[in-house]
């Protein structure tokens, strides 16, 4: 499951937003920059769309601590500053594109969608492709030589989330903050589990032996050389 951070003050809009984008993924909202910062900080996220003028933190703020922490999640400005000035200070402290107020439905849903297309690798709409794997992330499906695994549920989006992160260090909270939620009720040791049996259905396409584990640290899924 994508999931999309909304970052914005304006409550109403804040609905708006995520009543356009539910479709494309799940939606967290944060109201001021501060929480926004706390939100972006756990990188969990696929993409975040942050308002500029926001209480505690404007929005230039929060996207140069993200940067200068070297957190690389997509951004894109939401704002009604609509200067030249205004995009090449957003463009310049790293935002990845700038969308004014007021805006289309259809302009935000094709903007997203672009964002995540460049940056998840995703092509054909709805599909991941890694090595000789492909993920239909529309039927939450993963085949192999035109075969489907049995791979579904958490295990799918556990697939996913390495693959969009390919030669990333993972820790296991932040697979187990992805994947099962920051309430979840469950133990850090579920991410043990699900790994395993994610090697497991793996094993007749030989992608197990990309993945790494870091004693105390995570996993990581070393690219198909």
């Amino acid at each position: 499951m994508i999931k999309l951070l909304v970052v914005e003050d304006e409550r109403t809009l804040s609905e708006d937003i995520k009543e356009i984008l539910a479709p494309i993924g799940e939606i967290t909202q944060a109201y001021d920059g501060e929480e926004g910062l706390y939100e972006a900080e756990t990188g969990v996220y696929d993409l975040i769309l942050l308002d500029l003028m926001l209480p505690e933190k404007n929005g230039y703020q929060v996207l140069a601590e993200l940067r200068g922490q070297n957190i690389q999640t997509p951004v894109l400005i939401l704002t009604a500053k609509d200067g030249l000035e205004d995009k090449v200070t957003g463009f310049q402290k790293g935002a990845d594109d700038y969308l004014t107020k007021p805006f289309y439905r259809e302009e935000l849903t094709l903007r997203v969608k672009a964002l995540l297309k460049r940056s998840l690798g995703l092509y054909e709409e709805n599909t991941l492709a890694f090595g000789p794997l492909t993920c239909n992330l529309s039927k939450n499906e993963v085949t192999w030589q035109n075969e489907p695994l049995p791979i579904q549920g958490k295990e799918f989006e556990l697939l996913v989330y390495f693959i969009q992160n390919k030669d990333v260090i993972i820790t296991k909270e932040q697979i187990f903050d992805r994947i099962w939620g920051f309430d979840s009720e469950t133990t850090l040791t579920v991410v043990e589990v699900y790994m395993s049996h994610l090697r497991k259905h793996l094993k007749p396409s030989g992608v197990d032996k990309q993945f790494k584990t870091l004693r105390n640290v995570g996993y990581i899924l070393e690219s198909l050389t």
